[in-house]
């Protein structure tokens, strides 16, 4: 089968190569694309600018079996426009000679490794996938578009992660425009950066030389529903792993969410989602459990934005959450179930060990528009008794309670190279 349409990648600026667009009668590509390259005499020229439009050009052409040339960025398979003409045409009459990605130029630019990268679009997309990415990876690089360029990651970032240090690399490849600056989330936010910019890498830069790794990308943990003795934590005051087990079940955190864990005493929750690859901030009132957070943070490798402060109030400062873990309170217990409801987009899940309390934090839930589920947790351990023979040991009873908003759809992992 002729394969009528060729998607050349014009790499980090470089132009296509002599006689790549020799036979063309279409080509398509941004005007930067378009003005870089002398056009055969007989090529009609189309602006990409809405892309259904362009698509249905470029089918007129192909069902008269005219040649169609695409000029696009880098290896434009990789959140490129292969995918929409593939979908519409098929991968078979596609030909793509793909050419250097921004994001392994800039790497390049650093002497640094990229395959324990995580990349995350942000063309087009909403920037908290990108963000919540950023705060929970040591290694990541963003490719930006309009609202979601240095600017606006580093005024997001600055407030927790405020030691990242972004790479902002601009006309990559243009050997008269092209910059690689470094500069902090702070000085990021208060800068025009214009529109040269081909991509964004957020480091911590102490953990940018990664091990060497056999899966690319952010890579997922060996375990999780640790035993309590993997944490620091006071007179066994810790969510014990059987209840942190389902928790994290209904929690669901994934790369590009935020999960807030509120009243989080040692953190244990907090730590179990960063593993999982979400961004976290942890809650807690106590000054000496906020430093055990963050000695748990640290000592299983993950970043957690730690807020000492009681909830609700220290609330109003986060950014809204893709799901809330909720294990303390006392009597403000519903009201802190309340506020955390109305602004989690997916999910709320609650341990308390108070039957009282069951139905207010149920109301509270269903109030805010969840549907509502729940179980009573009792468990009992094996524990050897003298004489080599073992008891069951049973911990304290747990009601979990969680609540669910309709599905909507979202899948991360359009946006999120692992």
């Amino acid at each position: 089968m002729s394969r009528p349409i060729t998607v050349l990648g014009t790499g980090t600026g470089a132009p296509p190569g002599p006689g790549e667009l020799t036979g063309a009668e279409l080509v398509v590509g941004g005007r930067r694309h378009l003005d870089a390259v002398p056009l055969p005499a007989t090529a009609e020229r189309l602006v990409l600018g809405p892309l259904a439009p362009a698509l249905d050009v470029v089918g007129e052409y192909v069902a008269k079996d005219r040649r169609v040339v695409v000029l696009a960025s880098g290896d434009p398979g990789f959140f490129g426009i292969v995918r929409a003409l593939a979908e519409r045409f098929g991968p078979e009459r596609l030909e793509v000679r793909p050419g250097v990605p921004s994001v392994a130029a800039a790497f390049a630019r650093l002497g640094l490794t990229w395959d324990d990268a995580v990349v995350v679009s942000a063309h087009g997309r909403d920037p908290r996938t990108a963000v919540n990415v950023c705060r929970a990876h040591p290694k990541v690089a963003v490719l930006t578009g309009p609202g979601a360029g240095p600017a606006e990651l580093g005024a997001a970032l600055a407030r927790t992660v405020p030691g990242r240090v972004l790479v902002v690399a601009s006309a990559l490849g243009d050997p008269v425009a092209e910059r690689v600056e470094r500069v902090s989330p702070a000085e990021a936010a208060g800068r025009d950066w214009g529109t040269a910019v081909s991509v964004v890498l957020c480091l911590d830069e102490a953990r940018a030389l990664g091990p060497v790794r056999t899966l690319a990308g952010g890579g997922r943990p060996a375990g999780w529903a640790l035993d309590e003795g993997e944490f620091a934590h006071r007179d066994s005051m810790i969510t014990k792993f059987e209840v942190r087990a389902l928790a994290l079940a209904r929690l669901g955190p994934r790369p590009g969410d935020l999960v807030w864990d509120v009243g989080s005493g040692s953190g244990s929750v907090a730590v179990e989602c960063a593993r999982l690859g979400a961004a976290v901030s942890a809650v807690e009132k106590a000054p000496d459990g906020v430093e055990r957070i963050r000695a748990n943070a640290g000592a299983h490798g993950v970043d957690v934005h730690v807020v000492h402060g009681t909830a609700p109030g220290a609330l109003d400062r986060l950014d809204d959450p893709d799901a809330v873990f909720v294990g303390g309170g006392g009597r403000e217990l519903p009201g802190i179930v309340d506020v955390c409801a109305r602004r989690a987009r997916r999910t709320v899940v609650v341990a308390m060990a108070a039957l009282d309390r069951v139905p207010a934090v149920r109301a509270a839930l269903a109030d805010a528009g969840f549907g509502v589920d729940g179980v009573l947790l009792q468990s009992s351990r094996l524990a050897p008794l003298p004489g080599e023979v073992t008891r069951l040991a049973a911990t304290n009873p747990v009601f979990l309670l969680w609540g669910t908003r309709a599905p909507v759809h979202r899948v991360p992992e359009e946006g999120v190279a692992q």
